[in-house]
């Protein structure tokens, strides 16, 4: 029997993960995504890109919250071990979380870590009979994101600063925009996303590029598609903020 006929019919087919695979649909939180991966037979590592996101994930009976990273996360996850999360856009997941994003910037933890036990033990209850019976766990999740939300919303101007970020704005911009001094938009930058608007700024820039290389673009174009000064200065971002070049990202 293959290792998919095991799962429980019963889940949505957007959740199933084939061994080593990455699959995700659109969230029905806004700016989300739900994602599921099983890690490969072989327990080979698998790259997670920084991306100024933060992610609540059910890692194979384990809830976790993923921080946002300042480069790649490397997973070592035993081979076939299931995961199941929900990808927050950039300044979503503090108020989901309740937590300031600089405070779990690069760390990976318990959410009983975060939330008293009388909250964190109900969505794990959740979680679990979801796991036990076969129902989508991403659809779990979700719900348990848009409770949080009916409660506190993400600051709209961070959210705002995010969107100008993305198309290329830099960081002086962004605070005129948004009113802020630069010191003001950094302090709430690091409460928002986890570090400051340049950081971001770079996070995001970098994960088009990636994009990009991906669908086949050459790197040249790439690199002016994207706002670098040239190819040189694309492969040296790429292997900053992910330790490794971009061809090799895109195999």
């Amino acid at each position: 029997m293959t290792e998919t006929a095991t799962v429980p019919a019963a889940v949505p087919p957007a959740e199933l993960a084939d061994d080593g695979r990455y699959r995700e649909r659109v969230s029905l939180v806004p700016g989300a995504a739900v994602w599921a991966r099983t890690a490969p037979a072989s327990g080979a590592p698998q790259r997670v890109l920084p991306d100024g996101c933060m992610d609540l994930i059910w890692a194979d009976g384990e809830l976790l919250v993923a921080g946002p990273d300042t480069e790649t996360h490397v997973t070592s996850g035993d081979g076939g071990a299931r995961y199941v999360g929900i990808r927050f856009s950039p300044g979503t997941g503090p108020a989901v979380l309740g937590v300031p994003a600089a405070e779990l910037r690069d760390l990976r933890v318990p959410l009983t870590d975060l939330w008293p036990s009388a909250q964190a033990r109900p969505a794990g209850g959740l979680l679990e009979a979801a796991w036990e019976t076969g129902a989508g766990l991403g659809a779990v999740l979700e719900a348990i994101a848009r409770d949080r939300l009916a409660l506190t919303q993400p600051d709209p101007v961070m959210t705002g600063v995010a969107a100008l970020l993305r198309k290329g704005s830099s960081a002086g911009a962004a605070a005129r925009t948004a009113g802020l001094s630069e010191r003001q938009l950094h302090r709430r930058c690091l409460a928002a996303f986890g570090y400051g608007p340049k950081t971001l700024g770079r996070i995001l820039r970098m994960n088009r590029a990636v994009d990009l290389a991906r669908s086949g673009i050459p790197f040249a174009a790439v690199a002016a598609t994207a706002g670098y000064a040239d190819q040189a200065h694309l492969a040296r971002e790429v292997r900053s903020l992910t330790g490794v070049p971009l061809g090799v990202l895109i195999r």
